[in-house]
This record gives structure tokens, C-alpha cells and sequence, in this order.
């Protein structure tokens, strides 16, 4: 250790503090003896702790405080000195040494406990209670007594010797004397290093704190040394506040298709049957609308169709393909099922209510949405029961299937993603349909993230009034930002882990 390259790191409150702990322990002392403040002398400490140039350890003590009765006999004297002064020789009955004294009954009756228990008073009953000083009470008037010598001392008082642990003892038993607090008192000691340093002569050391226009005006500054600081001491990390980093990555997808020239679609979570399954061709007996799928609401259970035209179109759609030439689901139609109130199961019941909003004037369009779904799924690694969902539609006459892999493939290079593959899969509402997979690198194997296709003619001819192509794709957002933060588990992204809040890298891409 070079101590005088050391000494010369040290703050102003450290150069004070340090010699002072050659001889003084506890904040107190030292904030005696170094006239600073209790909260500098402690941020001294903490400091030159982190130096390794002081031990601080923490120890429970007793804190003895006068109370209310303790500070006036402090000032005024002790009860019992001013009944034994009162008597002086004679006999004296209560109410007369009241009357010299001032005592109150209380301070009488304590009094003549101390002092028959020193042997100092006698007491004879007559019509009423006599009190005379026996012979040894002079000698006793005529010196200090241990529990004045107490008082005297300075409070609040710790580190008790044995005789004024004796005399607390006794004063505990007194009506509001003292008060015995227990706190935990820091206690400083140098380490082999602080010794050195403070037997190097630190408090010597004069050094320049700040470079102000006063030294640079004078030259001072030439011929004395400036204060070291040491950039890689350990410092305590500041944690700043950010988002979570799940929203992070929500805002960067989001960023993805605005640059892109889409317009973002917003809408309830709670969502009618009718807009999150039946205007997206989803049949009424279809396995996605039972229970154990959709999380159907019991307060309000129902919900309002649209307009009595879209309802009549999705209603023909459904029984008989309506204007489209196809012959639908072949079954009846159910108006109380399609105003069941469902949490939504998919953002494309945004879409669907875009679709039914738009006009031929404001094609062709582009649409996304970044959205909390929910599905009554079984929890594991790969699944959750509530989640975000990344929702697009692109409507143009002139859309095609190579258009919809061209998007989804942009999107996934701008997420990361180097393999990404297109299988044929199914779904009620899109025809060709298929599954949008990218491969897991931990897991080592492909991951579905969501399902893409070209809307039915079933979905568009009753939304839009005529068929026109419709690109349409959800993915499953958590499944998409896993790989980044390198987490193999969809459940690690809404632990309430404040470490790993802190510690997870932000998302730049």
C-alpha cells in the first residue's frame, strides 16, 4: 500500500475521521472530538470501510436517558435530601415537613423509603406518622450521595461501570427518573492499513479539493497537490428506473411496423363471441369455444351485436356461405351464443372490427396491434394463459401470398431471427393458412409463434361488403423475445424477480 498516494484519495471528512480513531470508537466520540456532524462522521465511515482502511460493526447498547422527574431533581436535588435537610434535629410530623420541603405526598413516601433503607430516619406513630434523623444523618447531609454523583454525569449516558449499573438499578424502581433505551451503536476500528495510514500523518496532508478561478488567478495551484481520485474503487451501483423489459421489446415491435407505413389498431380486451369467433367464421360448435379454450365473462355475460346488416351477413355466411359461393357450416346460427362476453382469445377480433369500419376509399390499408390475449392454456414452458399477441392485416386487390411471407420474413430479421419457416397448417378463418415457426436454439427445435394466411372469403365479404384479398397473421409476442434475453422459459418474463428486473439487458436491436 502506498499511503501517501492513498492518503491523498482520502475526502476531507475521512482525513478528520481517521487520526480520531486511534483513541475514539462509537459516532459519538468521534463526533465529539472532530466537531463534525453525526451523518458526516457515519458517511466518513462507510467511506473508508469501502478503502478497507476501518472495521464497522454494529453492537446493542444501552442508552440511559433522565426522564421527567430524573430533570428536575437534577436541577433542584434529590427528594430525600431535601426531607432528611427539613427535619434538621427535630421531629417533624408529614405534613410539616411538607410544608418545609415542598415535597408532594408521592416524593414523601418515596423519600422515607430511601432513607429508613440507608438507616437514616426514624419513624414513631402517634395520633399521626413522626419522623426523626437519626445520628449518622449529619455525616450523610455533609457528602455527596452516589445517586446525586449520578446525576451530575452527562446524558444520555452508555457504558456503565458496575457502581452506576447498581445505582440504575435502583432509580429504575423510581417513578419517571430514567429512561434505558436500547440501540445499536456503530463501532469503528482501523484495520492494519488505517494504522499505517494514520501513522503516516494523513491529518499533515493538504491537498486541493476543487480547482476554483481564485487558484487558477494566483498560481496557487502550481505548488500544491491535488486530491487523487481512484476510479476503480468499489462503489455501491445505482439501480435507475426503466421499463420492464418485456415493455421494452413491445415498443420496439411496435416501432417495426409503424416504420413499415402500418397504423396501429386499439380495442377492449372484453370482447363479444360474436367479433373474437363468429365474424371471423369461427362455427358455433367449434372446440376454440369451449371452456376449457376461452375464458367467458359472468359479469355482464352478454354483450351488443353490430349493426342488423353485418349480423345478417355473418349470420348467412355461417348457414349457407351467403354471397360468397361457398355453403358454410351447413347449421344454424345462434345469436345469444355470438353476444356471449369472452376476455378475447386473439387480436384478431381488432382486425375483424377494422375490416367492418373500413370503406373503398381507404383501401388499400395496413394494420397492426401489440395486445394482451387470452387463452384457458395449460402452464409450462411454452405456454401462458395470458399473453401478447402481434396482430397485422394488409388489405390490397393486388396482395398475395409471396406479400405475406415477405412481411413476416422482414419482421423476424428485424427481431433476430436468422431461421424462420412457413408450414402448412389450419385455420377457420384463412385459406391458405399455416404456422409461423423459428427454431429455438436452447431447446433445440422449431417453435411455433403464431399462425398467419389470406382471409376467407367468409370473413371479408361480410365485413367489408365485397371479397378482396386480406393478409392476416398473429404471433405470439413472449415466444418471439425469448431468445434475446436468453430465457428458455415463457413464465421467467413476469417473475416478480427484482434481479433480474435490475440485471436484464435493455433491448436494442
Amino acid at each position: 500500500m502506498d499511503a501517501k498516494k492513498l492518503a491523498a484519495t482520502l475526502h476531507p471528512l475521512e482525513r478528520k475521521v481517521l487520526p480520531a480513531l486511534k483513541a475514539h470508537r462509537t459516532v459519538a466520540e468521534i463526533t465529539g472530538v472532530t466537531g463534525l456532524k453525526e451523518v458526516e462522521v457515519v458517511r466518513a465511515l462507510q467511506w473508508l470501510e469501502n478503502k478497507k482502511l476501518v472495521s464497522v460493526s454494529v453492537q446493542p447498547q444501552e442508552l440511559v436517558q433522565l426522564d421527567k422527574n430524573g430533570r428536575a431533581y437534577k436541577t433542584k436535588g434529590l427528594p430525600e435530601r431535601r426531607f432528611l435537610e427539613s427535619l434538621n434535629g427535630k421531629e417533624l410530623s408529614l405534613d410539616q415537613i411538607s410544608k418545609k420541603s415542598g415535597l408532594s405526598n408521592e416524593e414523601l413516601n418515596a423519600s422515607i423509603g430511601v432513607l429508613r433503607g440507608k438507616g437514616l430516619i426514624m419513624l414513631r406513630k402517634e395520633r399521626q406518622l413522626m419522623v426523626k434523623a437519626t445520628a449518622q444523618a449529619s455525616a450523610a447531609l455533609a457528602k455527596e450521595w452516589p445517586e446525586e454523583s449520578f446525576l451530575k454525569k452527562q446524558f444520555p449516558l452508555a457504558n456503565l461501570t458496575a457502581d452506576e449499573r447498581r445505582i440504575l438499578d435502583q432509580l429504575k424502581r423510581r417513578k419517571e427518573f430514567v429512561t434505558v433505551e436500547l440501540r445499536k451503536e456503530k463501532i469503528a476500528t482501523l484495520t492494519p492499513d488505517g494504522e499505517r495510514l494514520v501513522a503516516a500523518g494523513i491529518g499533515d496532508l493538504s491537498v486541493i479539493e476543487q480547482l476554483t478561478p481564485e487558484l487558477l488567478a494566483s498560481g496557487a495551484w502550481r505548488n500544491k497537490p491535488f486530491r487523487r481520485y481512484d476510479v476503480t474503487a468499489n462503489i455501491p451501483k445505482v439501480w435507475g428506473g426503466r421499463k420492464h423489459f418485456v415493455n421494452e421489446a413491445r415498443e420496439y415491435i411496435r416501432k417495426i411496423w409503424v416504420d413499415l407505413g402500418f397504423t396501429e389498431m386499439d380495442g377492449p380486451m372484453l370482447q363479444t363471441s360474436f367479433w373474437n369467433l363468429d365474424a371471423l367464421f369461427v362455427p358455433q360448435d367449434h372446440p376454440a369455444r369451449e371452456l376449457q379454450d376461452t375464458f367467458y365473462v359472468k359479469t355482464p355475460a352478454t354483450g351488443t351485436l353490430p349493426s342488423p346488416a353485418l349480423v345478417k351477413a355473418v349470420k348467412a355466411a355461417h348457414e349457407n356461405g351467403g354471397t360468397t359461393g361457398s355453403i358454410g357450416w351447413q347449421s344454424p346460427w345462434d345469436a345469444d351464443m355470438a353476444r356471449k362476453n369472452v376476455l378475447r382469445t386473439h387480436t384478431t377480433a381488432l382486425s375483424a372490427q377494422t375490416l367492418a369500419r373500413l370503406k373503398k376509399a381507404d383501401l388499400p390499408a395496413k394494420f397492426f396491434a401489440v395486445g394482451r390475449v387470452f387463452r384457458n392454456e395449460t402452464l409450462d414452458w411454452k405456454h401462458l394463459f395470458e399473453f401478447n399477441q402481434v396482430e397485422g392485416i394488409v388489405i390490397d386487390p393486388d396482395a398475395n401470398l409471396r406479400h405475406l411471407f415477405g412481411y413476416l420474413k422482414e419482421f423476424y430479421a428485424k427481431m433476430g431471427f436468422k431461421k424462420v419457416r412457413m408450414v402448412p397448417s389450419y385455420f377457420p378463418y384463412t385459406e391458405p393458412s399455416m404456422e409461423v415457426q423459428v427454431w429455438h436454439p436452447v431447446k433445440n427445435q422449431w417453435v411455433e409463434v403464431g399462425g398467419a394466411g389470406i382471409f376467407r372469403a367468409e370473413v371479408t365479404a361480410p365485413l367489408l361488403g365485397h371479397d378482396i384479398p386480406v393478409l392476416a397473421w398473429g404471433q405470439g409476442m413472449e415466444r418471439i423475445i425469448t431468445e434475446y434475453y436468453n430465457i428458455a422459459d415463457l413464465r421467467e418474463l413476469y417473475r416478480n424477480d427484482l434481479k433480474q428486473l435490475r440485471e436484464i439487458k435493455a433491448w436494442v436491436r
